[in-house]
C-alpha cells in the first residue's frame, strides 16, 4: 500500500510517501512545499493544492496521514495552518485517497511508544523504520513521513 503522509502549514507542507508491505517500510519520496512570505494567502493555497495535485498524479498512493491540528496559542498561525490543512485534505479527496488523520500524540506515542516524545525521537524512529542512512529534513518532512508510517502501523491491525 502505498501512503502519503502530510504535515500542514502555509509556509512549509511536509509530504512523505512511503510504500508499505507488511511490517515493512520503505521511503518513496518526501519533501516539502515552500509558499513565499507575505505572498497573500489564496496563492499560497493554491501553490500548496498544485504542488500536492502533482506529488499525488506522480506517487499515486492510495491513502492520506494528514496531522490533525493541536491547541495552539497563536490563533493567527492556527488558521493558517488549518486553511492550508484543508486545501490538502482536499486535494486528497479529489484524487479518491481514503485519508486519515492523527493527533501529534498518538503519532509520537506510535512511533516511540511515549506520546510526549521530542522531535528527535520522532525522527529517529523515522530514520530507523525506512532503514535510512540520515534524518529526513527539514523536520516538517520526517512528521509528513511520520504520519504515513503510522497509517501503516494502523492499517496493519
Amino acid at each position: 500500500m502505498r501512503i502519503i503522509g502530510i504535515d500542514p502549514g502555509t509556509g512549509i507542507l511536509g509530504f512523505g510517501v512511503i510504500d508499505a508491505h507488511g511490517a515493512k517500510t520503505k521511503l518513496v519520496t518526501a519533501g516539502v512545499i515552500r509558499t513565499p512570505a507575505h505572498t497573500p494567502l489564496p496563492e499560497r493555497l493554491g501553490e500548496i493544492y498544485d504542488g500536492l495535485s502533482e506529488i499525488i498524479t506522480e506517487t499515486k498512493p492510495e491513502m492520506m496521514a494528514i496531522e490533525k491540528l493541536f491547541f495552539a496559542r497563536n490563533v493567527t498561525t492556527a488558521m493558517s495552518v488549518s486553511h492550508a490543512r484543508g486545501v490538502a485534505m482536499l486535494t486528497g479527496h479529489q484524487a479518491n485517497l481514503q485519508i486519515e488523520e492523527y493527533t501529534p500524540l498518538q503519532i509520537k506515542q506510535t512511533m516511540t511508544g511515549y506520546g510526549k516524545a521530542d522531535k528527535k525521537q520522532v525522527q529517529e524512529m523515522v530514520r530507523l523504520q525506512l532503514g535510512l542512512s540520515e534524518v529526513p529534513k527539514p523536520d516538517d518532512c520526517a512528521d509528513a513521513l511520520a504520519a504515513a508510517i503510522m497509517c501503516a502501523f494502523v492499517s496493519r491491525t
